[in-house]
């Protein structure tokens, strides 16, 4: 682990993580300022609340399923430092687009701030995977994939802690969390200025602007390597459950466990850390080696959880009268280390399973072809994420609560798992 935590000591890593840290941290505060402000300060029905976390949730990753095949050909004939930079640049635009939507509290402003987000995420993508084997030694890109997935989730754990404190229950806090975002936004355009130039690999080719034409030619270019089709449906497949399993979050809190914003927040938080921990705590036990031998066990491990969560919100007692339980109550709640104990028990293995799967997309193929490769991962993992939140909605609208959908994510997770012993034996 201290090997790991020796590159962000030098150039060729550190402005890689601090960009990517800073702009999670910035998608998530106002992704969560949204989500608290409309949830408890807008919307007062449970189905409104849990139609809106899946619309928003959908939102934000169609443009990966859009243009991740552009972004994926533009990181790999230009400079991915530059073009890192001018993806930052524009996040400081879009932060004043969300600060407007979240100072008028107009959903449909907030809608589109979202969706550019999730725009100019889609052209980062593909870069901070595909420059790790550009500027690291290969014996230390699994340890740089684990530190950029576990800065990812501390940067989560950031966002939506400080989103879910700045505004309270009855919309507080919009002034505080506009300047916030749009700070943030300036700080990681500083920190992409010191990005290590990245230039392209190869030739520079023609750059196809036709995103269904190049998404096509993108996925069957790759998905024709058995290692890379099996990783790329795996963490798909991963991606899909954390889809279903997220959006759950704040109605689960609010309508379930009858909570304020400051313990959905501390769920978030809690699933990011732990998602942290198990992306450094399998590149230790695989002692930097690429395999997806620990991966069955882990997502078993995770969909194992997922049931014994689902026991513990079903017998849950909520307050009376329409009261929530506070940060300080809700601790002090007979359940509340059980029901937190096993959400980090979900999130560890959760990054335990699906690390070492990007680390295979990023090691199979020539370094030319990385950012193309992580592309169509993206396509492939945007598209299932937005089936995912898609069935999330329309499982809720007939009917099936929060608490059942828990029991379908444990159910994907014995696919998950097959998925991951596939793999396994493919590459091991």
């Amino acid at each position: 682990m201290s090997s790991a935590l020796r590159l962000l000591a030098k150039r060729r890593f550190w402005p890689l993580f601090i960009t990517q840290l800073l702009g999670a941290f910035n998608d998530n505060l106002f992704k969560f300022s949204m989500v608290i402000l409309v949830t408890y300060g807008i919307y007062k029905d449970p189905a409104q609340d849990f139609q809106f976390n899946a619309l928003a949730s959908g939102i934000f990753i169609l443009p990966f399923f859009l243009f991740s095949s552009l972004a994926g050909q533009l990181a790999d004939n230009y400079d991915k430092a530059r073009i890192t930079r001018l993806v930052k640049t524009l996040e400081i635009a879009i932060a004043i687009i969300g600060g407007i939507g979240l100072w008028i509290q107009s959903i449909p402003i907030m809608l589109t701030a979202l969706f550019l987000l999730g725009l100019q995420s889609t052209f980062f993508g593909p870069i901070k995977y595909a420059i790790l084997p550009q500027h690291l030694e290969k014996d230390e890109v699994l340890a740089g994939t684990g530190l950029v997935e576990a800065g990812t989730y501390i940067a989560i754990l950031a966002g939506t802690i400080l989103g879910g404190i700045i505004i309270d229950r009855d919309g507080n806090g919009v002034e505080l969390a506009v300047i916030s975002v749009f700070f943030v936004a300036l700080i990681g355009r500083v920190g992409a200025q010191f990005l290590p130039s990245a230039p392209p690999q190869k030739e520079v080719e023609k750059i196809d602007f036709n995103f269904i034409r190049s998404s096509i030619k993108l996925i069957s270019a790759t998905l024709h390597i058995r290692r890379l089709y099996l990783a790329i449906v795996a963490i798909s497949f991963f991606w899909t459950i954390g889809s279903v399993l997220i959006i759950q979050f704040p109605p689960l809190v609010e309508n379930v466990l009858t909570a304020t914003p400051a313990v959905a927040s501390l769920f978030l938080g809690v699933f990011s850390i732990g998602i942290a921990v198990g992306s450094i705590l399998i590149n230790r036990l695989l002692k930097s080696q690429v395999s997806a031998r620990y991966a069955p066990y882990s997502v078993i491990a995770m969909g194992s959880f997922v049931l014994v969560l689902f026991f513990i919100a079903r017998g849950w007692e909520g307050l009376p009268d329409g009261e929530l339980y506070t940060f300080q109550t809700f601790m002090m709640h007979d359940g509340a280390w059980a029901l937190l104990g096993t959400l980090a028990g979900v999130s560890v293995f959760g990054g335990m399973f699906v690390v070492p799967l990007y680390a295979f997309l990023t090691t199979t193929v020539d370094i030319s072809e990385t950012a193309r490769t992580i592309a169509a991962n993206n396509v492939v993992n945007s598209g299932c994420m937005v089936l995912g939140a898609l069935a999330a909605l329309g499982l809720s609208m007939l009917g099936v609560s929060t608490t059942e959908q828990l029991l379908l994510v444990a159910g994907m997770c014995i696919v998950a798992a097959w998925l991951g012993q596939q793999l396994h034996l493919a590459c091991d």
